[in-house]
């Protein structure tokens, strides 16, 4: 009897640590969800722009200090959102033990190269 008791307390404890998990993880999709929307708006008008000028007029914009941040926080943003994303899908789809490991270490490996690349593309055009 007082076994199960223990049992159940444990089991009551992992759901609390699951459920926090899930609510941290949840927040962090949507804070990143919202980061997004203003950088990608400055994104795609600013895009507009430069298609008009040409190859030139792409790289002067680029070596703004403060496009440069904006692009840079962008990637930032977009890779992280991704890789929260693609856990969840993970997580709920992939049944077996093995291969969910494998692919959630895989995503936030690509995730991360990806990041880290589009960073030193836009700091090598700026500097």
């Amino acid at each position: 009897m007082n076994n199960s008791i223990n049992d159940n307390l444990i089991k009551v404890e992992d759901l609390k640590t699951l459920k926090t998990h899930g609510v941290g993880h949840w927040k962090l999709q949507r804070i990143s969800a919202i980061a997004m929307v203003p950088l990608v708006v400055w994104f795609t008008s600013s895009l507009m722009l430069i298609l008009i000028g040409g190859y030139e007029q792409s790289i002067e914009w680029l070596q703004s200090p403060f496009n440069a941040t904006g692009l840079i926080l962008l990637f930032g943003t977009l890779y992280f959102h991704a890789a929260l994303g693609l856990q969840v899908v993970i997580e709920d789809y992939v049944h077996h033990e093995g291969l969910k490991i494998v692919s959630l270490i895989l995503i936030k490996l690509i995730a991360f190269v990806l990041g880290v690349l589009s960073i030193l593309c836009v700091l090598k055009i700026y500097l």
